[in-house]
């Protein structure tokens, strides 16, 4: 039964929906994040910005199965994340998004716990 959950879940990720970022001409502009480290991540995880990153924006994660995490407004070119107990090992989404809510980049990162 749980391979069974489990099968369900990544077909309705991959169909409904997309971590893919937002984009209207479907071209890759230039990248916002800069660098994610340590990755895998134990305790805390570091997100450095392009100097030119909008302070309007707001960086989310999401644990692999859709549950938001974290959601923190950007306000210096680096931004630390403090993995507390909620944070299980396992996969992790993270979104830049923008003022109205458009995905401007996304990635991912593992926790070791």
């Amino acid at each position: 039964m749980k391979y069974l959950y489990t099968l369900c879940l990544m077909i309705l990720l991959v169909v409904g929906s997309s971590f893919v970022a937002d984009n209207e001409t479907n071209l890759v502009t230039s990248t916002k994040i800069m660098r994610v480290y340590p990755n895998p991540a134990t305790s805390y995880i570091i997100f450095e910005f392009d100097k030119s990153v909008d302070k309007t924006y707001s960086l989310q994660i999401f644990a692999f199965f859709g549950k938001k995490m974290t959601e923190q407004r950007l306000t210096d070119a680096k931004l630390n994340i403090t993995l507390d107990d909620n944070y299980l090992r396992g996969l992790y989404i993270y979104q830049l998004r923008d003022q109205t809510g458009k995905i401007v980049e996304s990635g991912k990162f593992q926790v070791n716990k």
